[in-house]
């Protein structure tokens, strides 16, 4: 607690009652863990101050040391619990780099014994000068005058700086002017090479690359590109190879007023092609009259030359990968680190590439293993990496450790508080810890940054744990017909109790491709038909396919336990969600109220399982919470 004297604050609809460490809203309670409670507390008890990072790090988290993400998650939930989106300032206002004020007006009601007294807290009175001394109204005007100018300058750098007002860029494909097929890999690969040095730079949110892979070799209408990414300045380009030679031309817009912020064409040596980059980021940045802090400046100075044909595997493997082709993916990353075994973004995106076939692929162990091999490699030759940081701390969760995952994620918003997809995998790893309210913020902060982040490859599952099944749909895209999309489409109706509808979903999931979620769509949608054999024997598939490879996705793990369970094998259900709690999938909050898990629910077994869950989510929360 962080106080001991018993009040009651009235603010817009909601009563804050420290007495019973409650908030409510229309007399109904609002649901707040500890630390947000703690922190609105010391945010409505100091009203209209603005308070530093650090006053609200020292009060909320007073004998512990912990990252400044701890604290913007926290602000998050509390809008959040508030009704209030980050656009709005009726009760939190950022003042970027400074702190918090709380600005909505405060009534605090004192109690004091059965009676209870009304205070309404206001700013004090102004002190008047003594008539005897007018000669210190003048300083006194000044002294007005300035702090005035202070506060309009103070207003003028957050609406500058505030999420809503950021500026928001999409770099798009480079277009080919030469009609050269085996050149075309140039196209995304160079955009994503921007992409990547540009997430340094906390004022500017940047689509990431997955957002602009189908805008390849498309004609761009600039308005309508814009606004299905949710972008205000866009970047395009083209470029035409001729031997060694290479020019590039391209262009910086601003969506809103039609301008041309910069216009630049590069005529390079194809073996100068890393510097391209680096030129291009620093003409966003000037086009944009972005300000950098020196950390992120000395980020976005230039690579080191690389062997050129070491880079052009580089970048053919990442085109690779954003076409999941995955295992030639890893073949031509390979071929870039033997080649140049000190350039880390080579690594970082071998261990992607080695992630995703281990996971989608059924690649299992050793894929996982040399998927963390390599993102050790790239953050050993660049510790700062940040991109190597996100998707190791991926990595982690996805065999079964979000305890090493939050403090990686939360080391990459200390360099870039705005970086969208690490918000979204810390919202990711706290899910798995069962931490589902701070899961949902975060992922909520993620999507507030950028609209569309990780949109076809990941869902809100916060949401359907929680159950909220309707606000869980529509957080898929609508129009959005990926396998893995359509297998939660599904899901997300197969717990409405859509069954029909449910089925329609997964079986166009499972003819489009077969993933493991699929696999366990299939299941459900030959239970829904009453096929129970038909079931079983997908499922006893799936099952031995986990085991013989070695597969630690361990949320994904708990479908097939989930999908046992619906059809009534109970042996198998309680087998496959014991291997998935073991393997860092815990989050009791959840488990013990699933409904999918009601057929296994009076299992002695059940019980034991449950009882291990709910202490190693206790110790994810003691540890990092």
């Amino acid at each position: 607690m962080l106080q001991k004297t018993e009040y009651l604050y009235e603010f817009g609809p909601f009563i804050l009652d420290t007495a019973q460490h409650l908030l409510s809203r229309d007399k109904s309670p609002v649901a707040l863990t500890p630390k947000t409670y703690d922190m609105l507390v010391f945010l409505v008890e100091n009203h209209g101050r603005l308070l530093s990072k650090d006053d609200l790090m020292k009060a909320v988290w007073p004998d512990s040391f912990v990252e400044e993400s701890n604290l913007t998650q926290q602000v998050s939930m509390i809008r959040r619990a508030l009704g209030e989106s980050a656009s709005e300032h009726r009760y939190i206002v950022t003042v970027p780099g400074k702190g918090y004020r709380f600005a909505a007006p405060v009534t605090q009601i004192v109690k004091d014994g059965p009676a209870v007294r009304m205070e309404i807290v206001a700013p004090p009175e102004p002190v008047v000068p003594p008539r005897r001394r007018p000669q210190m109204l003048i300083p006194s005007l000044a002294l007005a005058a300035l702090v005035l100018l202070v506060g309009i300058a103070s207003w003028l750098y957050s609406r500058q700086k505030s999420p809503e007002t950021l500026r928001s860029l999409a770099v798009l494909p480079f277009q080919s002017l030469g009609g050269d097929a085996k050149n075309d890999f140039l196209g995304f690969s160079l955009a994503d090479a921007i992409i990547t040095k540009l997430g340094y730079v906390s004022s500017l949110t940047v689509r990431p690359s997955s957002a602009i892979s189908g805008y390849r070799h498309q004609p761009i209408d600039i308005a309508k590109v814009a606004a299905e990414l949710h972008v205000d300045t866009l970047l395009t380009g083209n470029y035409i190879r001729d031997g060694g030679d290479l020019r590039i031309t391209s262009q910086l817009i601003d969506v809103k007023t039609q301008n041309l912020l910069w216009r630049e064409t590069f005529d390079l040596k194809y073996d100068k092609l890393l510097t391209l980059q680096d030129s291009v980021a620093q003409q966003i940045i000037k086009g944009l009259k972005l300000s950098l802090s020196p950390s992120e400046a000395e980020q976005l100075k230039p690579n080191n030359q690389i062997a050129p044909l070491a880079y052009e595997y580089f970048l053919r493997g990442v085109d690779l990968y954003a076409n999941n082709d995955f295992l030639l993916a890893i073949k031509m990353l390979q071929q870039a680190t033997t080649m140049e075994p000190g350039y880390a973004p080579a690594w970082a995106n071998l261990g992607r590439a080695y992630s995703a076939a281990a996971s989608f692929e059924f690649g299992g162990r050793d894929a996982y293993q040399q998927a963390q091999a390599a993102y050790e490699r790239a953050l050993s030759l660049q510790p700062n990496l940040l991109d190597a940081e996100i998707f190791m701390a991926n990595l982690q969760t996805d065999t079964g450790k979000p305890e090493l995952a939050v403090p990686l994620l939360r080391r990459a918003l200390k360099a870039n508080p705005n970086h969208a997809e690490a918000h979204w995998e810390l919202g990711y790893a706290y899910r798995f810890g069962g931490m589902l309210k701070e899961s949902a913020a975060e992922c909520e902060r993620a999507r507030e940054l950028d609209p569309g982040v990780k949109i076809n490859s990941s869902a809100m599952n916060a949401y359907l744990y929680m159950g909220e099944y309707d606000k869980f749909l529509e957080s898929l895209p609508r129009n959005g017909d990926s396998p893995y999309l359509l297998f939660y489409r599904g899901f997300g109706e197969y717990h409405k109790k859509n069954s029909e509808e449910a089925a329609k979903y997964f079986d166009r999931a499972y003819d489009l491709r077969s993933i493991l979620q699929t696999k366990v769509g299939k299941a459900l949608s030959q239970a829904i038909g009453k096929k129970t054999q038909s079931a079983l024997e997908t499922l006893q598939e799936t099952e031995g396919r986990i085991q013989e490879r070695g597969v630690e996705d361990a949320e994904a793990i708990y479908k097939v336990a989930q999908a046992y369970a619906v059809v009534g094998d109970k042996t198998s259900a309680l087998r496959v969600l014991s291997r998935s709690i073991e393997h860092g999938f815990f989050p009791y909050s959840y488990l013990a109220s699933d409904p999918l898990l009601d057929t296994i629910r009076g299992e002695a077994e059940f019980v034991r399982l449950m009882t291990v869950a709910r202490e190693r989510q206790d110790s994810f929360r003691r540890a990092l919470f």
